[in-house]
């Protein structure tokens, strides 16, 4: 079997929430790199701009969408948006909130924010994608988790609550859809190096390499590219029988 067969993405759209930065663009520029038209999703309009006009000097094709998910209805929206360019295949749910705080300190409107855009915005995705992807028998959503969803800290309490519920909601509808050739599942990082990260990172050098060091096996954070190899599995037919899962890139935790 070719590889292009297991892992290549021709003739696939995929829509791939938050891919204006970080963790997200790189997965948008990977996937178009496989060879799927991708549309790209920031909060406000021409956020993306940077990553398209890469993936275009690359040969890939990308288009943009803006969509505040915090919104009531955002993500139906959203997705409604997307089918109109093209069917979406490929659903990789990456925007999210955190917002740092305890739970002593926890604001109700910081915890309301956060269940928005990060549980929310995911209900409604997949209750107006998932249809429509089982109508056409081929859908593959990528939600990314967190290493948090299994080894939650106190600091990022509701957002490691939000994202322990995210997967649940994948699981549940990775049993419902699965003899529909629609198959959820999870990536899940541990600490990657992004600009979510920036201010810590270059207000104390040594106290991020040292954090870094001592938080995995591998003794350093992780690159937004790294999480491109797992995201392009499981946005493909190389996961055909696998469904409900989490992939942890974590460094080893």
């Amino acid at each position: 079997m070719r590889l292009e067969t297991v892992f290549g993405l021709k003739g696939r759209t995929a829509l791939v929430t938050g891919s204006s930065r970080g963790i997200g663009a790189a997965i948008a520029k990977g996937l178009a790199g496989a060879g799927a038209h991708v549309i790209l999703h920031g909060t406000s309009a021409g956020g993306a701009a940077g990553v398209q006009k890469h993936i275009s000097s690359m040969g890939g094709t990308a288009q943009e969408l803006a969509e505040d998910l915090s919104a009531p209805g955002a993500g139906r929206e959203l997705i409604k948006r997307a089918e109109a360019i093209a069917p979406v295949d490929i659903l990789v749910i990456n925007a999210s909130a955190q917002i740092n705080a305890t739970l002593a300190d926890l604001t109700p409107e910081d915890l309301a924010f956060q269940f928005s855009v990060n549980l929310g915005s995911t209900v409604d995705m997949l209750q107006t994608a998932l249809p429509l992807m089982t109508a056409r028998k081929w859908g593959r959503v990528v939600s990314i988790g967190s290493v948090n969803q299994l080894h939650p800290k106190g600091i990022v309490t509701a957002y490691a609550a939000t994202k322990a519920a995210q997967h649940n909601l994948i699981q549940s509808q990775a049993r419902d859809y699965a003899r529909d050739n629609v198959l959820l599942n999870t990536l899940a990082p541990g600490l990657i190096d992004t600009d979510r990260n920036a201010h810590r990172r270059d207000s104390d050098p040594e106290g991020w390499e040292e954090y870094a060091r001592t938080l995995n096996w591998m003794g350093r954070a992780g690159q937004p590219d790294e999480m491109v190899g797992a995201a392009i599995l499981l946005s493909s037919q190389a996961c055909s029988f696998m469904t409900g899962e989490t992939v942890f890139l974590t460094g080893g935790y």
